[in-house]
């Protein structure tokens, strides 16, 4: 199996599995009123899976003439890099942060997410640094790779008055970003460095390993169904006690919040 067959933030859908794992289950009273199933210490694994599956989404519309990799193991370890992107106009490492409602701040090597300063810069120069070294080794030759950070779900994205030592857009700027740079390879080359750059080998001490990340994607899917099957409940008892206070005392508020209340019991089956 070559890395085109790893699934997009398979190692931080294993993560967050594996930190719900250990949460209590919800009692019957909890998951009738609509609690989430979600863990607290499990969220932000969920969000930067949800962030990480958004920008596949949308590397995925970059065409034919490109290689993108996903969750791409580097090292001897659990290290992975979110995205590889390869194509006409350069090698890129995409590192994705999900930073939901959040104010960001960036000026030359400064990330600032919410008032508090972040080491996403630093992290991201350090992933192309190695995955260009990597590479060329691979290859035996030079070969560049450019850090990219992209943005899901943040608030407001403002920047200071020095120029980003690391390209930051959001996942709506990122295609058409991409696509809009200076060529610098050739068909052939891309083709060249994406066969390399598609082998564990290049990028991992353990050049085969199987597994089954299938098995991780439909357990994630089934906890999102879940989540968002949640959430739904409570949207309906919100919509139920409006309309009791705004009826009160009338027959017909009464009667929506019946029906609501029924529409909440079989939906719980």
């Amino acid at each position: 199996m070559t890395l085109k067959a790893r699934r997009p933030a398979y190692s931080v859908m294993q993560e967050c599995l594996r930190v719900q794992a250990e949460a209590p289950a919800l009692s019957r009273r909890a998951r009738f009123f609509g609690s989430t199933p979600l863990s607290p210490d499990a969220r932000r694994w969920y969000q930067g899976a949800l962030g990480e599956i958004e920008v596949a989404r949308v590397l995925s519309e970059l065409g034919p003439g490109w290689t993108v990799l996903h969750s791409v193991p580097v090292g001897s370890g659990a290290s992975d890099i979110d995205h590889v992107v390869l194509g006409p106009t350069g090698i890129f490492t995409v590192n994705t942060k999900h930073h939901a409602d959040k104010k960001i701040w960036v000026g030359g090597g400064t990330f600032m997410v919410g008032g508090h300063r972040t080491d996403h810069v630093r992290n991201s120069q350090f992933e192309a640094t190695r995955a260009s070294r990597l590479l060329s080794t691979a290859a035996q030759t030079d070969v560049e790779v450019a850090p990219v950070i992209v943005l899901v779900g943040a608030a407001s994205l403002r920047f200071g008055k020095k120029a980003p030592v690391v390209p930051v857009l959001t996942v709506a700027q990122l295609r058409k970003w991409l696509l809009t740079l200076p060529r610098k390879h050739s068909d052939e080359a891309v083709a060249y460095f994406a066969l390399l750059a598609e082998e564990r080998g290049t990028w991992h001490t353990e050049a085969l390993v199987l597994t089954d990340t299938l098995r991780h994607e439909h357990r994630f899917d089934r906890l999102r169904r879940e989540i968002d099957d949640a959430a739904r409940r409570r949207r309906r008892w919100r919509v139920g006690t409006a309309l009791g206070v705004l009826g009160a005392g009338g027959g017909v508020a009464i009667a929506l919040v019946a029906t609501v209340t029924s529409t909440v019991v079989s939906t719980l089956g």
